[in-house]
C-alpha cells in the first residue's frame, strides 16, 4: 500500500514506512529478532548482512516516524539520550551550542558532566526571548538547542522566529519534540533542521518501551547519523522498535484525548485554594498562551502546579489513589512526580531556582483516563 503525498497526519501514522509482510501478507511488521542474515555469495545478500546495520523492524520505524514528522529520514536509538549524544557527534572540539536553560535535567547532565570534557561548549538561555538568542550566538556556534515546550516551566519557543534568527547566523536548529509530539507540534515545518525524541514517551505511548529518535531534512546530516548509527550502534532493538510502531498507529487519538483531559484538570487547578499557581500553556494566563495557539495542535498532557513546599508535595505525592508517582511521561496512565527532587535532581539547586522549578512544584502526565476519576484523584489529594 503506497501513501500519496496528500495522505493526512492520522492515515501517515497507521501507514507510513508499513507495507504488508511479502512472505505471508501480515498486516503488522514483523518481529525480526535476528542478529544476522544468511547472505547468497560474496557480495550478494538481499539489502540485509548484520543485525546492528540494518533491521526491517527497526527500518519500518525510522521511515514511520520520518514521514509523520516531515523529515527526510529517521534513525532510532537505544534511548532519548543515545540520539541526543549521536547529535553531538557531528562537532568538534571548541565547538558551540546554544540551549534552552530548562533543559531537560538528563540533556544538561551530558552536556556539562560529558561533553564538555571533550570540548564542547554550551549556553543556556530562555529560547523563548529571542534576544537572548541572538546575544548568545557567537562565531563558534553551530547548534540552537530547544525544548519547547520546556520541562517542566512549560514554557514555548516561537520555532520560525527562532529558526529565522539562527539561519541568518548559519546556526542549524535542533528541537527536542518529546513534551509536544508530532501531533501537537511540527518543528520540521517551523524551519527546524533536526528533530529528536525520546519514543519512550508519547509516540510509544504505553510505558513499555525506551528508545530515542531522530529525524532530519538535510541529506548531509542523515549520512552522517547512519554513519554514526552503524558506527557506535546504539541502536534501538526489534522489539522496542515493533512497540513504538504499535503506538504510532494511535497517537492521534490518544493526545486528542491527552489534550482534553490535561485541558480540564488544569482548569480545576487553577480554581483550587490550595494550589499557589498552575503552570499550563492552554490557560489564558500562561505568558505564551497566544503563541500556543497559533504554533500547537492542543496544548499537550503536561501541567505543573505548586502546592506551596517540599513538606506539603511530599503529602499531596503520598495520599494519590489512580495517579502513580513515577518518572518518565506520555503513557495512557497517569502519572505525577516531583521534578527537583526526580526529573531535575541532577541539576544544582541554584540553577533550578533560577529557572522556577520550586521544591513545592509537582509535575502531571495525564493520561487518557476517564477525567472525573481522574479530578476526583486530585480532589481528595489536595482536600
Amino acid at each position: 500500500m503506497k501513501l500519496n503525498d496528500t495522505a493526512r497526519f492520522s492515515t501517515v501514522c497507521i501507514h507510513a514506512g508499513q507495507e504488508p509482510d511479502p512472505s505471508t501478507g501480515a498486516i503488522t511488521v514483523p518481529i525480526y529478532q535476528t542478529s544476522t542474515y544468511v547472505q547468497e555469495g560474496l557480495g550478494q545478500h538481499k539489502g540485509f548482512e548484520y543485525g546492528r546495520t540494518q533491521n526491517p523492524t527497526r527500518m519500518a520505524l525510522e521511515a514511520n516516524v520520518a514521514a509523520i514528522e516531515g523529515g527526510i529520514a529517521g534513525f532510532v536509538f537505544a534511548s532519548g539520550m543515545a540520539a541526543i549524544d549521536t547529535l553531538l557527534t557531528r562537532l568538534e572540539s571548541g565547538d558551540h551550542l546554544v540551549v534552552s536553560d530548562n533543559t531537560y535535567g538528563g540533556t544538561f547532565r551530558l552536556f556539562e558532566r560529558v561533553r564538555r570534557k571533550f570540548g564542547l561548549d554550551f549556553s543556556y538561555v530562555d529560547t523563548s526571548r529571542h534576544d537572548l538568542i541572538d546575544a548568545a550566538i557567537i562565531a563558534r556556534t553551530k547548534y540552537l538547542f530547544i525544548e519547547t515546550p520546556t520541562n517542566p516551566m512549560l514554557r514555548i519557543t516561537d520555532l520560525r522566529a527562532a529558526s529565522d534568527l539562527a539561519h541568518q547566523r548559519n546556526v542549524r536548529v535542533i528541537v527536542d519534540n518529546t513534551f509536544a509530539s508530532p501531533y501537537i507540534q511540527r518543528p520540521l515545518d517551523f524551519g527546524a533542521d533536526i528533530v529528536v525524541h525520546s519514543t519512550t514517551k508519547f509516540l510509544n505511548g504505553h510505558s513499555d518501551s525506551v528508545g530515542g529518535i531522530i529525524v532530519l531534512r538535510h541529506q548531509d546530516d542523515a549520512e552522517w547519523m547512519k554513519f554514526v548509527q552503524n558506527a557506535a550502534g546504539a541502536i534501538l532493538g526489534p522489539m522496542d522498535s515493533w512497540l513504538v510502531l504499535r503506538g504510532t498507529k494511535t497517537l492521534p487519538i490518544r493526545m486528542e484525548r491527552t489534550n482534553a483531559n490535561a485541558q480540564t484538570l488544569a482548569e480545576y487547578l487553577a480554581s483550587h485554594s490550595r494550589v499557589e499557581r498552575v503552570i499550563y500553556p492552554g490557560l489564558p494566563d500562561h505568558p505564551h498562551h497566544t503563541l500556543a495557539k497559533r504554533q500547537m495542535r492542543g496544548f499537550g498532557g503536561l501541567i505543573s502546579f505548586d502546592v506551596g513546599s517540599v513538606d506539603r508535595a511530599r503529602e499531596v505525592l503520598g495520599r494519590f489513589r489512580l495517579m502513580s508517582l513515577a518518572e518518565s511521561l506520555g503513557g495512557v496512565e497517569t502519572l505525577i512526580s516531583h521534578p527537583a527532587i526526580m526529573t531535575h535532581a541532577s541539576v544544582p539547586p541554584e540553577r533550578r531556582a533560577a529557572i522556577g522549578i520550586t521544591e513545592g512544584m509537582i509535575r502531571i502526565s495525564v493520561g487518557i483516563e476517564d477525567v472525573e476519576d481522574l479530578r476526583e484523584d486530585l480532589e481528595q489529594a489536595l482536600r
